[in-house]
């Protein structure tokens, strides 16, 4: 899976045949097919993979952090590192899938919107537990917090990807540590 996944995040999903795959991989075109019914059940399998790998990443280092404003300070750090070494091949399958997949795949589009509700139903978690704890002010509206993070993340990582250069995702960066010093107690 993490070839083929691999292969979708950097080539594209309609880009990459099942031929690229049994190149890249070895394996023949019926032992791919034993496995996956058809290729869109290989793009969702790779899809699920490759947020698996995403998220875990993620998890480690907001986990590695006593507070809510540290915690969101590891998820802003998190995509920063997309530019620079991307822990997986290609960048954010968030964006690349969200991307592609807008009209042409109805089944990896609601995958994708799926996966954007895990991450911003997390941000609003550490928001929630925040207030909880007296970290963060009680009037921060959660729900539009999280959407301008995740937004201003994938955007300043599509904005760093075109333009070859970590400028656009440092000055998201800036303005994220910004917002988030101001909603911190």
């Amino acid at each position: 899976m993490h070839q083929a996944g691999g292969l979708f995040n950097s080539r594209g999903y309609k880009a990459t045949s099942i031929g690229h795959i049994t190149a890249a991989t070895g394996f023949t075109k019926g032992a791919i097919y034993r496995h996956f019914k058809s290729k869109e059940k290989l793009e969702e399998e790779a899809l699920g993979y490759l947020t698996g790998v995403m998220f875990e990443n993620l998890t480690k280092r907001i986990k590695s952090q006593n507070n809510a404003g540290g915690k969101l300070r590891a998820i802003v750090n998190f995509f920063e590192s997309y530019i620079c070494k991307p822990p997986i091949k290609g960048g954010c399958p968030l964006l690349n899938v969200a991307v592609e997949a807008d009209d042409s795949s109805p089944l990896l589009r609601k995958k994708a919107h799926s996966i954007l509700e895990v991450l911003k139903n997390s941000i609003c978690h550490i928001l929630t537990r925040g207030v909880e704890y007296g970290q963060v002010k009680k009037t921060i509206d959660k729900n539009y917090f999280a959407t301008i993070m995740i937004a201003s993340l994938e955007g300043g990582i599509m904005m760093s990807k075109l333009s070859r250069t970590d400028k656009d995702i440092r000055i998201v960066i800036k303005h994220l540590e910004g917002l988030i010093n101001e909603i911190e107690i």
